[in-house]
């Protein structure tokens, strides 16, 4: 089996901050969104892997993720010229794929729950496909599924107006080589793309078993700020555990599950976790709060910030209460009015706000 990874995109939800950066590669919990990506098919034993880049993002993407040695696997970078859809990117890695089953996921989803199980649902069973639900409150927003007892896929709607369940499509899949032949005889849809969901609908119009496999664990897609603070949120509650490694001064209070990593200091403040802090970020005169990431070589000085995501070398003076924030890498915020009591902004690499 192969893996396919989508991790192309212009991530225009994202903007400013994608300008600059891919939007797979902002991190939560400071680490790369893709991280986790790899790491999920690292547990499954996956080594061949192919990874769909686009011109705007393909050199960051490859210098991020380099050979895949990290992971114990080799990845083959396959470029997407023009955005058309995710059966179009399958089309693009064609090649690569040959006439292997493959596991495709999308480069910015997030999920709680190991991918062990659906891979050997697959496996096991005699199915053309396999797609990952979940059960989600607003089903109109999503693509959704109309499954039998036995959690066979009959009907795929994209956003419909009046649901057939309450099961999303979760953006991770495993396919046989037959979807070769369905996205062959799909047609772009309104938005121009060659959409995933027809060609599963083709490979169930073609008399092939689809069957569904329901994620038990949380699930986020990361594409918009209020997203990615989820994801922050969710992944410091889950996952962190207290490790101090950097220094913590006398004056200072360091409270529960906090990451602070090696040449970091906390100085006359107060760290209440969960929160992660990168390698040699100065606190000074500063609280932070729960569910905050700050990356690494910034500098929290006379500031209150939480329920945010920093990246690497920002700095932040002088704010009174920073919350719901995402700054890029190397911004600066100065507030030098006593009167602004809270700030909420999201910022792109290298901005600078005084207020």
């Amino acid at each position: 089996m192969k893996a396919l990874v989508l991790a192309g995109g212009k991530g225009t939800r994202l903007r400013p901050l994608t300008f600059t950066t891919a939007k797979q590669l902002i991190p939560v919990v400071n680490k790369p969104i893709i991280y986790y990506v790899m790491e999920q098919i690292e547990r499954v034993g996956i080594g061949d892997v192919g990874v769909i880049i686009s011109p705007e993002t393909g050199e960051e993407i490859k210098e991020a993720l380099g050979t895949g040695e990290r992971w114990g696997m080799e990845i083959t970078y396959i470029p997407q010229d023009v955005p058309g859809g995710l059966a179009h990117a399958v089309k693009t890695a064609r090649e690569f794929l040959s006439d292997s089953p493959f596991l495709m996921y999308l480069g910015d989803n997030l999920i709680g729950q190991d991918i062990r199980p659906f891979v050997e649902k697959f496996d096991n069973g005699s199915t053309e496909a396999v797609v990952l639900l979940k059960e989600v409150e607003n089903p109109a927003m999503f693509g959704v599924a109309e499954v039998d007892e036995q959690g066979v896929i009959h009907r795929l709607v994209e956003k419909p107006k009046d649901p057939p369940s309450n099961l999303a499509i979760v953006g991770i899949y495993l396919f046989s080589p037959k979807i070769h032949q369905a996205i062959g005889k799909i047609k772009p849809s309104w938005r121009g793309e060659l959409e995933i969901t027809d060609a599963i609908q083709e490979l169930i119009n073609l008399g092939c078993r689809v069957d569904s496999h329901v994620l038990d664990g949380w699930w986020l897609d990361t594409g918009k700020k209020d997203d990615l603070l989820e994801a922050n949120r969710v992944v410091l509650d889950e996952w962190i555990e207290r490790e101090i490694k950097g220094q913590v001064d006398g004056a200072s209070k360091v409270a529960g599950r906090v990451k602070l990593e090696e040449g970091a200091e906390v100085i006359n403040s107060t760290v209440r976790g969960p929160v992660a802090i990168g390698r040699n970020t100065k606190v000074i005169n500063s609280f932070v709060g729960p569910y905050t990431s700050i990356g690494d070589d910034c500098l929290i000085e006379g500031s209150s910030v939480e329920y945010s995501v920093i990246l690497d070398g920002a700095n932040i003076k002088g704010v009174e209460r920073l919350e719901d924030s995402l700054l890029g890498r190397n911004t600066r915020v100065d507030c030098v009015d006593q009167n602004r009591r809270v700030l909420r902004v999201m910022l792109g690499d290298n901005s600078e706000v005084e207020m």
